[in-house]
């Protein structure tokens, strides 16, 4: 009579891991779903930043080829003293080059050999189009070093769903064996797995986002 409780008990507990177990699986499934779908939303913001980073840059590029035409046509102008022709191309000159071009112009380039070649090399000559460029560099490396956290993330719950699965599996098996040592042994094994899964998610954060 005394082994009938006993495997009562065991049955008990079975189903106990059967039943939390299951839905332990089903939560993991669902937050594995929730980081991908967080990883996606990271992909694209990333991809935006990228494109808003390249078409900054292509303008830094544009803006500073025009800065080196007008340079050169300055140059042209001032080494046939046409010094009419020298302001003209000088008044159009933009005005983040400006700045660069006077401070090269006071450093006497034509007499002082230690001049700074061209004001290209002055630390005034800035384009702010290149600044952006690069923040928004850093802004997509951020980015998409959030794609990389959400992704593992999400492999970090698909495992927490295999080692559902295993304890699971341990559960149901030991309902199936005659032998109530070994069905002991087996769902204790399970109880195991599924508290050190439980323990591990448990560090894990939650996605509810839509």
């Amino acid at each position: 009579m005394a082994e009938r409780p006993k495997a009562s008990r065991l049955e008990l507990a079975a189903t106990v891991l059967l039943a939390i177990a299951a839905v332990a699986t089903a939560w993991s499934s669902y937050q594995a779903n929730r980081w991908n779908g967080e990883q996606a939303k990271a992909a694209s913001q990333t991809n935006a930043i990228r494109i808003d980073a390249a078409r900054a840059q292509g303008q830094s590029q544009a803006e500073t080829e025009v800065d080196v035409a007008t340079f050169i046509q300055w140059v042209d102008a001032d080494a046939h003293d046409d010094d009419e022709l020298a302001d003209f191309y000088q008044e159009r000159f933009r005005e983040e080059f400006q700045p660069a071009f006077d401070a090269w112009l006071a450093t006497d380039p034509f007499e002082n050999p230690d001049a700074p070649p061209t004001p290209f090399a002055m630390p005034e000559y800035r384009v702010q189009a290149a600044a952006e460029a690069a923040d928004l560099d850093r802004l997509a490396e951020a980015s998409a070093a959030k794609v990389r956290e959400n992704i593992q993330r999400s492999a970090n719950y698909v495992l927490a769903v295999v080692l559902f699965a295993v304890a699971l599996f341990f559960a149901g098996i030991s309902v199936k064996l005659a032998d109530e040592r070994l069905r002991a042994v087996l769902l204790g094994v399970g109880y195991v797995v599924f508290v050190g899964a439980v323990a591990w998610i448990a560090t894990f954060p939650v996605s509810f986002a839509v």
